[in-house]
């Protein structure tokens, strides 16, 4: 079957393809994920009222064991990718394939029946599979394999990374953390008919973007491998390829506890404003920390590429790191005082402007590293293992986080006779609270610091993909004659 072509057809990357199929596309889907990062668990223990299910454990439990099955799904993804050759490359089919299950399955997942407490439970596990382990696993490991096979130009692969955290950030996170907190969450509440109609509107939105994603991208590296006789590659081989690699060990662990901490800071942010610094969906706490720790996110978008171009993307995302730490660290010393916290979280927000824009870029310079090494490439396999961390994390950290909240005592909202909206905690969840939005980035950034101190893939990686290009030109001849 042939697919539709791709709208790109020039050999250098345009600014057409920066910004409609790295900035406007991935943009539904990227926002979709953020609203759930942030607000799905808030519709499960506030809307649903899920967390006494099972004597507290259902929403400990569930997250978890749902990342086996997404664990197999992320590895069997890989493998599809490595050996699927179309017109249109190997990761860019996928794409296609996800827009229309990306809505269906989003959809699913808020639209729970009113009925039993079992029906409930079956339809919220069903449902979750659905978007994290098929729909969203197609889509996040095709759509993070669009840079590293964009192209080997590192001053334009550079540019498309930044072009796609801009999507990540600006229009996914800026949006949901300003937007949400101060319009959305008091007007939704727990009104449930409420979240159907919006989280309804946000699913479809993300099938048109997602197809834009699609027309708008080219796999110039994947081309490049077509020109020749590519041979088959084992899965082993793959795997030994990657496991034995000290760069790209050391990038996933790297980005293992960087996510780790970042995805419990995501999950507590919404608690933390309610219960700590502000009172409940009061519309402006949330919206007053996002605005002030994410104008750096701005900011960045014109230093954070000169900055890695100069001291390279290693030295700047360490130093970030490092500064992190710092922000995080300010915030957890005074956890209720909204000066130091808007000061800390405006620092610390500084720090993580190399990991947020140049990390993709970081990422492909690995993968070039490896097909210098093994004169083969792995790119699918390698982004399963990345995206297994990626979207791991959102169960893991998901169950660890409710499980304390359960431990601690956590209390769903509620109405009193009188009609008033009852929403407060207990000193012990407000710790638990407290050291998960604040508290674990510090340990977390400093153990993300120590392993970038070995990651010197930048070393000579030039000269690396100008040998991978002349050995490519020469099997192109020899086959030729």
């Amino acid at each position: 079957m042939r697919l539709p072509n791709s709208m790109v057809k020039s050999q250098e990357v345009t600014t057409k393809e920066k910004w409609l199929g790295y900035l406007l596309g991935p943009a539904g889907a990227l926002f979709l994920n953020a609203v759930l990062a942030t607000y799905l668990n808030v519709y499960y223990t506030d809307v649903l009222g899920l967390t006494g299910v099972w004597g507290g454990t259902f929403l400990i439990i569930f997250p978890i064991t749902s990342k086996i099955v997404d664990a197999f799904t992320n590895v069997a993804m890989g493998i599809l990718i490595d050996r699927t050759k179309t017109n249109q490359g190997k990761a860019r089919p996928w794409l296609l394939l996800s827009a229309p299950l990306l809505t269906i399955s989003a959809l699913l997942l808020f639209w729970v029946p009113q009925s039993n407490v079992t029906v409930q439970v079956i339809w919220v596990m069903v449902s979750y599979n659905l978007f994290y382990s098929f729909a969203y696993t197609i889509y996040n490991m095709s759509h993070g394999l669009m840079v590293p096979l964009s192209t080997r130009d590192v001053k334009q692969r550079g540019e498309l990374s930044v072009f796609n955290q801009i999507s990540t950030i600006m229009v996914s996170g800026i949006i949901c953390a300003l937007v949400f907190p101060m319009v959305v969450s008091p007007w939704w509440g727990v009104d449930k008919s409420r979240w159907l109609l919006l989280m309804s509107v946000l699913s479809i939105i993300a099938l048109p973007t997602t197809l834009i994603e699609y027309f708008f991208t080219k796999e110039r590296i994947t081309e490049e491998a077509h020109a020749t006789e590519t041979p088959h590659v084992s899965v082993k081989k793959e795997l030994k390829a990657i496991f034995t690699d000290r760069y790209m060990i050391t990038i996933l662990a790297y980005f293992f506890v960087y996510t780790f901490g970042l995805s419990i800071k995501n999950l507590s942010g919404i608690y933390y404003c309610n219960y700590v610094l502000g009172t409940y969906n009061d519309g402006k706490t949330m919206t007053i920390l996002s605005v002030i720790g994410g104008l750096p996110m701005g900011i960045g978008i014109f230093a954070v590429w000169p900055l890695a171009k100069k001291f390279g993307k290693r030295n700047v995302t360490m130093v970030g790191m490092i500064i992190m730490a710092i922000g995080s660290a300010i915030c957890f010393l005074s956890p209720r005082n909204m000066v130091m916290v808007l000061i800390g979280q405006f620092i610390k927000n500084m720090g993580s402007l190399p990991s947020a824009y140049v990390f993709m870029a970081l990422f492909a310079d690995v993968l070039d590293h490896m097909e210098w090494k093994t004169h083969f490439r792995c790119d699918g396999l390698a982004m399963s293992i990345y995206n297994i961390i990626a979207v791991a994390m959102v169960g893991i950290c998901t169950g660890v986080f409710n499980g304390l909240l359960a431990h601690a005592g956590y209390v769903k909202p509620y109405y009193d006779a009188a009609g008033t909206l009852i929403a407060t905690q207990s000193d012990s969840v407000q710790a638990v609270i407290i050291f998960c939005f604040l508290g674990l980035e510090v340990i977390t950034c400093i153990i993300a610091a120590l392993l970038l101190s070995s990651l010197d893939v930048e070393k000579n990686i030039e000269e690396k993909q100008r040998a991978i290009k002349e050995l490519k030109e020469l099997e192109v001849k020899e086959g030729c004659m």
